[in-house]
Parts: structure tokens; C-alpha cells; sequence
């Protein structure tokens, strides 16, 4: 995509969307490291389904390991991986304790030391807890890099890298915001809604998909 388009394709998106916010729900940096890790290959509405209590009791390190793996996993058995999930969860609370006296630590080196978080969770972290200009590469990001040309890459973090060299200020810091609502809601897997895409034209995805038949 030239970078005039880019610049188009970051501008209406943000018209459209001028302050777009992650749709997991959280407390502070530490419940969003946990619901973040909570969302692996499972969706947002079904974490918060499970973390709204489970918030509202608990919502530091020192709660969480009180409450224990059995406890967490009463409250989380409705994620897939609940109980990987569970353990993860519970020795990231003790290591943030233990080496980062209870905070979370606002660089991708060591949050990618907590047990269960990847570059994809330390870059959402970044992002929305301490507003880092960070690009996480999920499955929806993945799609709309590569379906549009705007960064087309083998791998998350080829799209990643990308994502970073292309896109211009002032659109860094929602960014990865945009792109996820907009593969999540618009340029969807099976059957990505082209006759409702605000940037169909600058798109390279070829077979553009007609508006539904009215009855």
C-alpha cells in the first residue's frame, strides 16, 4: 500500500472511530495483564463474562494468589485453556510479587517473563496500561494486514514489524485498536462485509464481497 493510502486508510478510520478502546474489561495494569492473558483463543465478551466478579474481589497480586488456583478456576472454568490459564495466572501474580514488588512492569522484555504472556499480551499491555505505541498482532490484525496490503507478512511478527515502519503519526498509538475492531466487526474471516468497508478502495483484497440480497 503507498503510503499516501495508508494515510487515507489511518484517517478514515479514525474518523469513524476517533477514540477506540480495547473491549476486555479492567481494573488497572494488573487485571489487564490477567484478562489479557485470559483472552487466548477466546473471545473478549466471553472473558468479561467470566472476569467481572472475579474483578471485582480481586484485582492486585496479593488477592490473587490468596484466592488460589482452585479459587480462580471456579470463576474462569467457562475460557477454553481455563485450566492452564488458571496456573499461568497464579505464578505470574507470585513472580510479579516476588521480582516487581506487585507492579507490572511497563517494558516488553520483562512482561514476556510472566508466565503465560507473549509479545502479543506485553504489546497490548504497552499499549493500553502505560500507552506505549505498540502493534498486537492478533488473529484480526493478522487478516487485515495481509488481505489489504497494508502490511503483508508470514508471520505476527513480520506483520508487526511492518506495522511499525508504516504507519505515521498521529495514528501510532490506536492503531492496533483500529485494525482489530475493524477485522473483528467489518473485514471479518469468512466473509469480510465490503459494501460497508470505509477503506474499500484502498484495499488489495480482490473478490470484494456484495451487500446481501434483500429479501
Amino acid at each position: 500500500m503507498k503510503r499516501a493510502d495508508v494515510v487515507e486508510f489511518y484517517r478514515r478510520l479514525a474518523e469513524a472511530d476517533p477514540h477506540p478502546e480495547t473491549e476486555l474489561e479492567f481494573r488497572n495494569p494488573f487485571t489487564l495483564v490477567v484478562a489479557v492473558a485470559l483472552s487466548a483463543q477466546a473471545t473478549d465478551a466471553s472473558v468479561n463474562k467470566a472476569t467481572r466478579a472475579l474483578f471485582a474481589e480481586v484485582d492486585t497480586p496479593e488477592k490473587m494468589v490468596a484466592l488460589g488456583e482452585e479459587g480462580l478456576k471456579r470463576h474462569i472454568r467457562t475460557i477454553g485453556l481455563f485450566n492452564t490459564k488458571a496456573k499461568n495466572v497464579i505464578a505470574l501474580s507470585r513472580m510479579l510479587i516476588d521480582d516487581f514488588a506487585g507492579e507490572v512492569p511497563p517494558d516488553r522484555e520483562a512482561l514476556e517473563r510472566l508466565p503465560g504472556v507473549g509479545r502479543k499480551t506485553a504489546n497490548v499491555v504497552m499499549n493500553v496500561a502505560f500507552g506505549a505505541e505498540t502493534f498486537a498482532v492478533d488473529t484480526h490484525i493478522f487478516r487485515v494486514g495481509n488481505r489489504t496490503g497494508l502490511a503483508p507478512g508470514k508471520t505476527p511478527l513480520a506483520v508487526e514489524l511492518k506495522l511499525d515502519k508504516a504507519t505515521p503519526q498521529p495514528f501510532r498509538l490506536h492503531a492496533h485498536h483500529w485494525l482489530i475492531l475493524h477485522g473483528r466487526y467489518i473485514c471479518k474471516a469468512r466473509k469480510p462485509e465490503c459494501w460497508r468497508c470505509p477503506v474499500v478502495d484502498l484495499c488489495a483484497y480482490k473478490p470484494k464481497t456484495p451487500p446481501p440480497k434483500t429479501a
